[in-house]
């Protein structure tokens, strides 16, 4: 069994805004132990569009999934925490204003919680198995993991969200060509990326759904598009299929742990400072709800100082008020005042 140390905090979750929490409340000198059920950190962003340019995080121009995570990893290693990759919280029980944890290697107490587990579960919307017909990973993919790996190749994108748009243009900087094939003539993506859609060399086929796809005799693939509310066919023949129709999330975190907050679509109810219906236990990110929330990365960023300095002032009361960074330097993983 692992042997796990008693905490200051304890943080669930080490997608983005995990691992920046763990920065930040290390920038606070908090003992901060941090558990991820994945193998690695970066959650959703490391593991659905590594390679997606995102645009909506202050100071950078343009960036991508991958980057993003190389930094926040880079900078929250600027402060030690204890890090348990591939470790499942099985229950947070109260004891007293505080909690012990139960994981699957291992027990140990925390003054405090931060979940920041984002959706949780997640799994690719695939295309009915009848259309699918055995494919997956024979020339469709739900997945983009290496831009390069289509280099030179004739490739469908199917969808119309903000993902498949950007997947799209991504592509067109390798492949050979590049359709966009989507059931509405409208896409769903934000006003820039369908502007630098429209001035790439996309073909954009709309309003189609895909109806049959079959291996053809030199390993390509023969995909049916059948026109919305019309008769009209047509076939292309392409050497990829990459199927962008979203994912589907399930957070279950909680169901086995016996402290239970208040849930509203799967995501915990907080306070404005973040706090759960659970003294103690906070939420940050996609699994945080309250009335206006907007699920961003750069939301989650901005949540976390509210939520640690909640945390401080909970579990340190006699500690001065929040610190502003720019008055500290940082040498050597140390704080220097």
């Amino acid at each position: 069994m692992t042997e796990f140390k008693d905490t200051d905090l304890t943080i669930i979750g080490a997608g983005p805004v995990g691992m920046f929490a763990a920065f930040y409340a290390g920038l606070h000198e908090l003992d901060v132990t941090v558990i991820e059920s994945l193998e690695s950190v970066g959650g959703q962003v490391a593991n659905l569009y590594p390679q997606k340019t995102i645009l909506d995080i202050a100071g950078y121009v343009n960036t991508t999934g991958a980057e993003i995570i190389k930094e926040l990893d880079k900078q929250m290693r600027q402060f030690p925490q204890d890090l348990y990759l591939d470790t499942t919280v099985i229950d947070v029980q109260p004891n007293g204003t505080e909690f012990d944890i139960t994981t699957d290697k291992g027990a140990f107490h925390t003054k405090s919680v931060i979940v920041a587990t984002g959706k949780g579960a997640f799994e690719p919307r695939r295309l009915p198995e009848a259309v699918e017909n055995g494919l997956e990973g024979q020339g469709i993919h739900y997945f983009l993991n290496d831009v390069e790996d289509f280099r030179d190749h004739r490739v469908l994108v199917a969808g119309g969200g903000d993902s498949a748009v950007d997947m799209s243009t991504l592509l067109d900087t390798v492949a050979a060509e590049v359709h966009l094939t989507h059931r509405r003539d409208k896409f769903r993506a934000m006003e820039h990326a369908v502007s630098e859609l429209q001035k790439s060399r996309v073909a954009i086929e709309t309003p189609y759904n895909i109806e049959t796809v079959e291996k053809a005799e030199d390993g390509s693939l023969n995909v049916t598009l059948a026109k919305v509310r019309e008769d009209e066919k047509k076939v292309l023949n392409v050497d990829d299929l990459m199927v962008n129709y979203g994912f589907t999330s399930e957070n279950k975190i909680v169901a086995g742990w016996t402290v239970q907050p208040e849930v509203e679509r799967q995501k915990f109810t907080v306070s404005q400072e973040m706090e759960t219906t659970v003294p103690g236990l906070f939420a940050v990110g996609d699994v945080a709800e309250y009335p206006g929330k907007a699920e961003l990365i750069a939301t989650g960023f901005g949540e976390v100082p509210t939520a640690v300095n909640s945390i401080i002032k909970r579990i340190y009361p006699d500690r001065q008020g929040p610190v502003h960074s720019s008055g500290l330097v940082i040498e050597n993983g140390e704080i220097k005042r």
